[in-house]
């Protein structure tokens, strides 16, 4: 996650804009529903705002480690780090 969100911070503006910022958006918002359900199971995730595609990187690294204080399953750990994986192939980046 953190070298996903390193490689965005060190893309240029023109990949951002080509999709490599929604996908990481898209990214932080799938990890932080996910954190969601295991905190707060039952209630309606929150969507997290779109901040721009200069700080989708760290919306990444905000949802990733949060995400990471509450995961405690092994086979979900494997889950979420195939799509971050994914995400970050899918970047570009």
């Amino acid at each position: 996650m953190d070298h996903f969100a390193d490689r965005l911070r060190a893309a240029p503006q023109s990949r951002l804009q080509r999709g490599a910022a929604t996908e990481a958006l898209a990214l932080a918002r799938e990890l932080a529903v996910l954190a969601q359900h295991i905190e707060e199971p039952g209630t309606p995730p929150r969507e997290m705002p779109d901040a721009g595609m200069f700080a989708a990187a760290d919306q990444i690294t905000v949802a990733g480690r949060d995400l990471a204080l509450v995961l405690t399953d092994a086979e979900e750990l494997e889950r979420v780090l195939r799509l971050v994986e994914e995400a970050q192939k899918r970047a570009g980046v």
